[in-house]
């Protein structure tokens, strides 16, 4: 039997941590994590983008298996253009979705071409 040991990292350490496109662009950084309490698994990481120097960033629901870690770099890596995150429905600071609405939740995963985590069978 091969049995390998699961990559856990803390939340923590991934906070703040860039978000990069496959061809090296910066999309931003990572500010929080959601998680499904019913699942345990995490749904979104939150992405900030945009803005000059933090100001006026716009946050972006990003769907946990739309990205990919670089443990060697620290960075996450998003398969996606800056013009298609630009696109991407977004929200402020101050005035966050309802993350555990399932449309809400359809939309944004099709938006990264991913299937909703909850329609997942593992």
């Amino acid at each position: 039997m091969n049995e390998t040991n699961p990559k856990v990292l803390s939340a923590g350490s991934l906070a703040k941590d860039k978000v990069k496109n496959p061809g090296g662009d910066n999309l931003g950084d990572i500010v929080d994590f959601m998680i499904d309490l019913d699942t345990g698994k995490v749904a979104y990481a939150v992405l900030s983008f945009g803005g000059v120097m933090g100001i006026g960033n716009k946050l972006f629901a990003i769907p946990w298996k739309a990205m990919s870690v670089d443990t060697e770099d620290h960075t996450f890596v998003l398969d996606t253009s800056r013009e298609t995150l630009e696109r991407a429905p977004g929200f402020d600071k101050d005035n966050w979705p309802d993350m555990s609405d399932p449309k809400w939740g359809t939309d944004i995963h099709a938006h990264y071409g991913i299937q909703p985590y909850w329609q997942n069978s593992l």
